[in-house]
């Protein structure tokens, strides 16, 4: 069933910035270590501007000790905050659509590994978030070697390239109709569209975060590779509509029926085939995952 171009591309600019987050909060590469009580010396968060009908831009500016970050939804802050992935997180479906725009300085001497806790000590501020830890079994796809491996490493850093900048950092994600592009910075990036996967410089943790999107379960890295790869997925034209639409409905977007119907005869075996021919596999388990309950939170944050 071919779900009306129209409304497909509209559902699909819905749900770019949702889809890029796996890699955004990724790159980010926060420490997951406990932290003390922190908070910015300085935020400012407001409802992001309605964006334009055609394109979805978000994105994470350091320089210093000033963050930006751009059009993100609560939930996103929150995966960010606590270090977890989006499927862990529930409460009310709001927090999956609202986005926002965070202006902050971080005080002298800290760092941007310390970044979580302060998004932690903001939101249970300014929107009186409070919340819970509880662990629930979930049907998972452990992604997993299977020899002989066929995984391309990616190439060294040229000798004499310029490092980054200290305390700078850039990471930003865009989408339209033409599909969907992610820069993690230094080389690293990801690009889904014409119905292939295009991926530069990742591990395969990233690799992980950024397939469970578009499937109908998390998938959860258990290859124990190290290293970081370049890599090419071709998937059929159906299954590339399937997909994007599942990642539309893990986002919590709400879509017409006919787009759901979709799902119903829809399958991933094209991706399935693209990553056995590089030596992985996805296998289908249960496995106890943490989840973040959300209890209570504020629709409306306090004022700046």
């Amino acid at each position: 069933m071919n779900f009306p171009p129209q409304k497909f591309v509209q559902s699909v600019m819905n749900v770019i910035g949702r889809i890029a987050l796996a890699l955004f909060a990724c790159a980010t590469a926060f420490a997951q270590t406990p932290q003390p009580k922190l908070e910015f010396e300085v935020a400012s968060i407001r409802p992001s501007q309605t964006s334009g009908p055609d394109r979805v831009d978000i994105g994470l500016h350091m320089d210093g000790q000033l963050a930006r970050i751009t059009s993100l939804t609560i939930h996103d802050y929150l995966a960010m905050a606590y270090q977890v992935k989006g499927y862990q997180i529930t409460g009310p479906d709001w927090i999956a659509s609202d986005r926002f725009d965070l202006s902050a300085k971080l005080p002298a001497g800290s760092t941007s590994d310390q970044i979580p806790a302060m998004l932690q000590s903001l939101f249970e501020d300014r929107f009186q978030l409070k919340l819970h830890r509880e662990k629930k079994d979930l049907p998972v796809y452990a992604l997993v070697v299977k020899p002989p491996l066929k995984l391309q490493e990616s190439a060294p850093d040229a000798a004499g390239a310029a490092p980054p900048q200290s305390g700078s950092r850039n990471v930003s994600a865009s989408g339209s109709a033409a599909g969907v592009s992610v820069d993690l910075g230094n080389g690293s990036y990801y690009t889904f569209a014409d119905g292939k996967f295009e991926i530069k410089k990742v591990t395969s943790d990233t690799l992980a975060r950024q397939l469970e999107r578009y499937v109908d379960r998390p998938i959860v890295d258990m290859t124990g590779l190290k290293g970081a790869y370049d890599l090419r997925v071709n998937v059929t034209q159906e299954d590339y509509q399937t997909m994007l639409i599942r990642a539309a409905v893990n986002s919590g977007v709400v879509l017409p029926p006919q787009a759901l119907q979709v799902l119903d005869n829809g399958s991933i075996a094209s991706l399935m085939d693209g990553l056995q021919q590089l030596g992985l596999r996805m296998d289908a388990r249960k496995a106890p995952l943490d989840m973040l309950v959300v209890d209570q939170i504020s629709k409306s944050p306090k004022e700046n």
